[in-house]
């Protein structure tokens, strides 16, 4: 694919964090906030770290699987810190997602080949990658903070606060 001339919103790039990520994530998926804080949280990260995302051509950012998404409901929720979300997001390898948004992008996709990928396989492979990053999170100190990391409170005003 051609990408010259189409805008595209890298949210890998050092501009953005990984909020911006979920604060389109949060936009545009069901999102189950049981709690009050995390009810608050969708809101201040809506506020906050919202993008005029829209705009562009194409998006490029963590891909928003089950895996990834309960990592975000569990920051959301106050279990774990900022940095401990930005560790999970690279458990297992599970990969970026590359959108195509616009028609302009959309017209610039050209058939190069095809080859057969056999749902056996490769299921089995994208169940080892989440069931890794799974592990791998529940292995990590989920329950351990360090000094100044950072986790959404409930106050007068849901924000991010140090611990």
């Amino acid at each position: 694919m051609d990408c010259d001339g189409l805008s595209i919103l890298d949210l890998n790039d050092d501009a953005y964090c990984i909020l911006h990520w979920l604060a389109i994530l949060l936009e545009n998926r069901e999102f189950d906030t049981p709690s009050g804080l995390a009810l608050e949280a969708k809101r201040y990260i809506g506020k906050e770290f919202a993008l005029d995302y829209q705009r562009f051509d194409v998006m490029v950012g963590y891909r928003a699987d089950d895996s990834y998404f309960s990592f975000a409901q569990d920051f959301m929720n106050g279990t774990i810190s900022y940095r401990q979300l930005r560790e999970a997001m690279h458990l297992g390898k599970l990969g970026q997602q590359f959108v195509l948004k616009s028609k302009k992008a959309f017209e610039r996709i050209r058939f190069q080949r095809y080859e057969t990928a056999e749902s056996k396989e490769w299921y089995a492979k994208k169940m080892r990658r989440d069931k890794s990053a799974r592990a791998a999170y529940f292995n990590m100190e989920r329950n351990k903070w360090q000094r100044g990391d950072l986790y959404i409170r409930w106050g007068n005003d849901s924000r991010l606060y140090r611990r």
